[in-house]
């Protein structure tokens, strides 16, 4: 792969050349910056990195911008994706090397994810001025809401006031739930007309590949005990607390296991509470897992106890593999995913009793969930009905930048 540093004072990015004042000839593919944080092995960098291979599916020129590369997932990075390093420190920062790498590389698009970046992202073209020919698309991957952010970072509340300052610099944001595009517009403050709700792209071309690999735990050689599975980064927001108290519960009443995959800095504090509630026994923290697929595949059911998720990923990837879900009914995406119970069992936030009731019922009711089921709603958030609709919203903007181009160059 390409990798391209802001070590120096200035990038040299080739731009694509663009005739008539910057009006794109037909011959010339469309060019979209994807800028994410970092490669961290969650659902947003993920969703990147597999948006980025559908749009060079399309014939696109795609280029990945990150805040720092490093992460996890840097193994996973195509060698056909030529990445622009802004090596920063602070993630506004990132708003004057973005500005020096939009006026240089001049994307038709720039897609931006999650709240500082797209706050950064906003102020790099309020920077660039307004003859840019870059259209800024931002996404929104979690909520705005203050219960959100004060579990999160104070830092995140000023994010929808940021959004209100700077909305005539945003061309278009995306909302990967309908509730998350609701509070854009009316916390955000963004027109109902600049907001789209697309949901994540999860099921990939080699999704049931990737499914069917093994997955070598003694766990799953006992039919006789289940095992829960569950995904996601050890922090407050996804409230393995409540999981663990949950869990504790459904031991009181028959036996089970837990698997507990994903990194963060709350580990040791839940290990200590497994071992205080008396099932660290029964409960494995696998750390980071590549693949987590298998895992969910193998598992008797899987268990989302977040007190906000924007979408869930992790929830269509258990579907997708025919695996039978439980999660908390927290803002957004997971009664939007399940169809409130239509495809899986919803139970209240932060309430263990409930939550292990739930994991209960989903053992006891397995066959109102076939496996076939599961995977027929999973294929609705798959890679090519995400990436359509992100192609045809980018094709939208560029196509009323170059007539506004045109009728400016006519003036």
């Amino acid at each position: 792969m390409t990798i391209s540093h802001f070590e120096a004072p200035y990038l040299q990015v080739p731009s694509i050349p663009r005739p008539y004042g910057g009006v794109r000839a037909a011959p010339v593919p469309l060019s979209i910056a994807i800028y994410v944080h970092d490669l961290s092995p969650g659902g947003v960098e993920r969703q990147c990195l597999a948006l980025a291979k559908e749009l060079q599916r399309r014939g696109a020129q795609v280029t990945l911008v990150v805040h720092r590369l490093q992460g996890e997932l840097l193994p996973l990075l195509p060698n056909d994706l030529p990445v622009v390093d802004l090596a920063g420190t602070r993630t506004l920062h990132d708003a004057v090397r973005l500005r020096r790498y939009l006026r240089q590389a001049k994307p038709d698009i720039l897609v931006a994810n999650v709240d500082h970046n797209n706050v950064a992202a906003s102020l790099a073209k309020a920077l660039a001025g307004s003859r840019t020919r870059t259209r800024l698309v931002i996404c929104q991957h979690n909520p705005l809401t203050p219960g959100y952010h004060a579990t999160v970072n104070w830092k995140h509340r000023v994010v929808p006031l940021c959004y209100r300052l700077l909305a005539r610099h945003i061309d278009h944001a995306v909302a990967v739930s309908d509730g998350i595009a609701r509070e854009l517009v009316q916390i955000g403050g963004l027109r109902p007309e600049k907001v789209s709700t697309i949901s994540n792209a999860v099921i990939g071309d080699d999704f049931a590949q990737r499914a069917a690999a093994p997955a070598k735990h003694p766990w799953f050689d006992d039919a006789d005990v289940p095992v829960f599975a569950t995904a996601g980064r050890l922090v407050a927001m996804k409230d393995h607390r409540t999981l663990l108290h949950a869990f504790a519960l459904f031991r009181r009443q028959r036996a089970g296991r837990l698997m507990i995959l994903g990194v963060g800095p709350m580990r040791e504090e839940l290990e200590r509470l497994a071992e205080s509630l008396g099932v660290a026994a029964d409960v494995a923290f696998l750390g980071f897992v590549q693949n987590p697929l298998p895992y969910m595949r193998q598992a008797s059911a899987f268990v989302l106890s977040s007190r906000s998720e924007g979408f869930g990923n992790v929830l269509v990837e258990a579907m997708g593999c025919g695996t039978p879900v439980v999660a908390t009914d927290c803002p957004y995406g997971p009664a939007e995913i399940l169809a409130h119970d239509r495809y899986g069992v919803l139970a209240p936030q932060q309430n263990p009793s409930a939550l292990a009731a739930a994991m209960q019922q989903v053992l006891d009711e397995r066959q109102r969930w076939p496996s076939a089921l599961l995977r027929e709603r999973a294929a609705t958030f798959s890679y090519d009905a995400c990436t359509e609709r992100y192609w045809r919203l980018f094709q939208r903007l560029a196509t009323a930048r170059s007539m506004e181009l045109v009728v400016a160059a006519a003036e």
